[in-house]
């Protein structure tokens, strides 16, 4: 008896502490109240199931294109190819002055190899082979390419590389930082979770991410969990 009542009384402290969250924000959960957070989990869920088809697809015709990241074995980036191919034409706009008879590559690169290669990564002597399609190439173009954020050589393959973005690392960088502020935060609360509403107005001192990103980042990978509860949406380290 005396278990019970002791069990009882932790669970109605938790309970208090959890409403005396939700009472610190004026307002309720901005997600929660427009539903956007639990419309994005929906979406997630389909395109999940849908992935398979949406990825090649999408990829064939060209709108997409995905990316191998390094923040994480399983981490990739879906980049509109409109988009993608305007980051090409700012590196070439930025280096043509100083590369003058070098910077053809860069047209033979979206012409010949963008076009035609959608896998995430590509070998060398493919990558000679389709960049040949429209001048001679040498050591000098792949070089070219790899300084300026195109291609990043496979540490476990020299002879492999990754087609990359230009100018993420920052943005890699804020990725992986703010995804250990946030964990970090949680690990040090007493029960390892917070109500998503006052959650999502804190703001990460390491990463310039939306604090909403974060937390769509490490829900999707299951590195937290969301549980409903009467006075909210929780937000909760996974401990399995």
């Amino acid at each position: 008896m005396e278990k019970n009542s002791k069990s009882s009384g932790r669970k109605r402290q938790r309970d208090e502490e959890i409403e005396a969250e939700g009472r610190e924000t004026d307002e309720s959960s901005s997600l929660e109240s427009t539903l956007t957070f639990s419309d994005t989990l929906i979406a997630l869920r389909i395109m999940r199931a849908q992935f398979p088809q949406i990825d090649k697809s999408l990829k064939e015709e060209k709108v997409l294109r995905v990316f191998k990241l390094n923040t994480g074995q399983d981490d990739n980036a879906v980049m509109f190819m409109d988009d993608y191919l305007a980051q090409i034409g700012l590196v070439m706009r930025r280096l043509e002055a100083k590369n003058q008879d070098k910077i053809a590559v860069f047209e033979w690169f979206k012409t010949y190899v963008i076009a035609s290669k959608l896998e995430p990564s590509i070998e060398h002597e493919e990558l000679c082979s389709l960049l040949s399609f429209g001048g001679m190439v040498n050591d000098e173009h792949i070089s070219l390419l790899i300084n300026a954020g195109l291609l990043t050589r496979q540490l476990i393959d020299s002879n492999m590389y990754w087609f990359a973005i230009p100018n993420i690392g920052s943005i890699l960088k804020g990725l992986s930082q703010g995804r250990k502020e946030l964990l970090s935060f949680l690990n040090r609360r007493k029960y390892k979770e917070m109500l998503l509403a006052p959650l999502e107005k804190k703001r990460l001192r390491m990463s310039l991410l939306d604090m909403r990103f974060h937390l769509r980042d490490l829900i999707g990978s299951g590195h937290l969990k969301t549980l409903q509860t009467p006075t909210g949406l929780v937000v909760r380290i996974s401990r399995d």
